[in-house]
């Protein structure tokens, strides 16, 4: 048993947590505000899988845990006696041209081939509450996907890691690590990796993100459609987002970018424009080099997880998991895309079958 330090009270923070107070750990997780404050305290809660084609193993490793989600969530909630808003409702994805629905109709066999028995992707030709002009050519149906309050699901897992002896510290601002320690702080996480990983390997890329007051019955599918989730939550309020701005002036305001993603939200689903908006939310979701989240052993006492951007939510547990196998001295089954080694190594863009000139 390890005293271990983890910096972060977000999602991953708190799942890590949790995963090492489960192993036998003593576990204290400093926050430099409050549980849930950065990237996962936002709004919209999307646990979507790729789709199923030209498949690899990260996408296997995100349909393992999505797959596992259910079970997880679950536990977390018997363990803190609150609610993570999980729900697997599945997903609508309304198709807008006749290409992109003769593409979803070739992908039902390979989600036949490769998601297990019982989960499903097939078009129908209309769908509750979805405006018949905005899926002229149908929409995808696919069971699998599932949606989670983001700021329940942090309250849930902070109330799971103290029932198990872990003790969180808010207000708390890491500038020195001390013996053992899990860097888990998102954006946050920038000035801790320097000195390994150099500088800017953590960046921020905001999200801004609207919650109505209803518009949907609850247990809807997830709604996807001209780049915009509709998320219709467990307590009857609808989540809609989000923008991906790389570029921007105040990470905290909204501005005009979220109300065209409302326009869009409302061309869907005509009903959303008379549910009032209750919230307008912006925040920076952490991004490392590359898209995948970063996990791996900094040093002898040093770890990270940490840059999870759009699958932080998704994926966690998973994550958390590898982690605790990390510090039993284990190699967990992960994609290598995770290492720190690999997101600071250049990616090369693989060249089409046709640019590759046959050998003399």
């Amino acid at each position: 048993m390890a005293k271990i330090t983890v910096i972060g009270a977000g999602v991953y923070g708190l799942a890590s947590a949790l995963a090492l107070l489960q192993d036998g750990h003593r576990v204290t997780v400093l926050e430099k505000r409050r549980v849930g404050q950065g990237a996962s305290g936002g709004l919209v809660g999307a646990l979507s899988p790729h789709v199923p084609e030209d498949w690899n193993i990260r996408k296997q490793f995100q349909l393992g845990a999505l797959l596992s989600a259910a079970d997880y969530w679950a536990r977390v909630e018997a363990l803190s006696g609150l609610p993570s808003g999980y729900g697997r409702v599945g997903r609508y994805m309304p198709l807008d041209d006749a290409y992109e629905a003769e593409k979803a109709r070739g992908r039902i066999a390979g989600a036949a081939r490769l998601w297990p028995a019982g989960f499903d992707w097939r078009v129908v030709d209309r769908a509750e509450g979805i405006a018949p002009s905005a899926a002229p050519f149908g929409l995808v149906h696919e069971t699998l996907s599932a949606r989670i309050n983001p700021r329940m699901a942090c309250a849930a897992l902070a109330g799971a890691v103290r029932g198990l002896g872990g003790e969180i510290v808010e207000s708390c601002e890491v500038e020195v690590l001390e013996g053992l320690s899990v860097i888990a702080a998102g954006v946050g996480s920038h000035a801790l990796l320097k000195p390994y990983l150099g500088a800017g390997k953590i960046r921020g890329v905001k999200g801004q993100a609207a919650l109505l007051s209803g518009g949907l019955p609850k247990g809807s599918p997830v709604i996807y459609g001209c780049g915009v989730y509709i998320i219709p939550h467990s307590d009857g309020r609808v989540a809609v987002g989000a923008t991906s701005e790389n570029k921007f002036e105040d990470a905290a305001r909204t501005d005009a970018l979220l109300d065209g993603v409302l326009e869009k939200a409302y061309a869907i689903v005509p009903a959303l424009r008379e549910a009032d908006v209750l919230e307008r939310h912006a925040g920076l979701r952490p991004r490392a080099p590359k898209p995948e989240a970063m996990l791996g052993q900094l040093d002898e006492n040093t770890f990270v997880a940490t840059g999870g951007f759009k699958t932080g939510l998704g994926n966690a547990h998973k994550i958390a998991e590898a982690l605790a196998m990390m510090l039993r001295g284990e190699t967990p089954d992960i994609p290598k895309d995770l290492s720190p080694k690999h997101h600071l190594t250049k990616r090369v863009k693989q060249p089409m079958p046709w640019q590759i000139k046959p050998e003399a």
